[in-house]
């Protein structure tokens, strides 16, 4: 039975798993393993029959048409109000100078086209992508909190950002009595876990939720990825970037340390994965994605999975630190 969580401080109650909406909606980004509208629909349906509530998109996703996926649940699945819906802003929509980062400009025009995309009049968690260096905080933060006061926006989060920076935005938000940030969605896996250094304890002692993305090392941690590359699905075959991530020596070594316990518990690799990262302290629900719907069966059926203390111990004990990865 789905359980649900307060994200971070707030009153808002999301599912331990979150549905990542990257995969759902054609565009030219990633288009040879991204799924169309009408078959994108049947996660969804998959998702909200287990009981999942909270969804993830970003407008960036597939130019846009991730969140005219979501648009389509909210107009033919769902009660809008049943459902949590985030959405992220920073990254590339136009050819323009200010067709991107963190602007007053950038951000008004942001939200008003996620809210028309998504066919909603409001956005349960909209969230930053990524730092901007070219816009000075206050003006983000101002930005920011006009659209909360205005109803466009209920919640506002980050995403992946050194925890001096998140910390900075945190003070700042709070001097001024600006929205402030109710989630951090940060990379956290087995085989990447410098998040624990600083940026866990800081939303833990701020009362920040996280929902961290890639909780599989982008399928890395299913165990279907060698050391040649490539895996035996068309994402695994053709992401470059999981590449620049994941595949040093030490991270198949974590691997190979997963598929043991995972063998001598009889269930997936990506099962005990996923169990051993809802289980963390201070984390409200890991991001999954599906491009097979036995994927997200497989991640629902593994919230179920309770590690002992010795399991969680040998996972944890091949990991060696990592340059930090990405931010960009």
């Amino acid at each position: 039975m789905m359980q649900y969580r307060r994200l971070g401080a707030s009153g808002l109650k999301v599912s331990q798993l979150c549905l990542g909406c990257m995969s759902y909606g054609k565009g030219k980004w990633h288009s040879e393993w991204t799924l169309s509208e009408e078959d994108s629909l049947p996660f969804f349906q998959r998702a909200l029959d287990a009981g999942i509530n909270f969804f993830d998109t970003a407008n960036a996703y597939g130019e846009g048409a991730s969140e005219q996926v979501v648009g389509r649940v909210i107009r033919d699945l769902a009660p809008r109000d049943d459902l949590v819906i985030a959405t992220k802003f920073f990254g590339p929509t136009g050819r323009g100078p200010n067709d991107r980062g963190a602007s007053r400009k950038h951000i008004m025009a942001a939200v008003d086209a996620s809210l028309k995309r998504l066919g909603t009049d409001y956005i349960d968690l909209y969230q930053i992508h990524r730092w901007d260096y070219e816009t000075p905080f206050e003006e983000t933060a101002q930005a920011l909190d006009d659209i909360v006061r205005a109803g466009k926006v209920r919640y506002i989060g980050a995403s992946s950002m050194f925890a001096w920076q998140f910390a900075k935005a945190l003070a700042i938000q709070e001097r001024n009595g600006w929205a402030r940030f109710t989630s951090m969605q940060p990379q956290y896996n087995l085989v990447y876990r410098e998040e624990e250094r600083e940026m866990l304890p800081l939303c833990r002692d701020a009362g920040v939720g996280v929902i961290p993305w890639s909780p599989l090392a982008r399928g890395f941690l299913a165990g279907n990825r060698s050391r040649d590359g490539g895996g035996d699905t068309a994402r695994a075959k053709g992401d470059k970037w999981a590449r620049d991530l994941y595949f040093r020596d030490d991270d198949f070594v974590v691997q190979e340390r997963l598929a043991e316990v995972a063998a001598a518990r009889g269930v997936p690799p990506m099962q005990v994965a996923l169990a051993w990262i809802a289980s963390r302290p201070g984390i409200t629900a890991p991001i999954i994605g599906a491009t097979k719907l036995y994927q997200l069966d497989e991640a629902i059926a593994a919230l179920s999975l309770e590690l002992s203390a010795d399991e969680v111990a040998r996972l944890e004990e091949p990991y060696q630190p990592h340059p930090v990865l990405g931010f960009s």
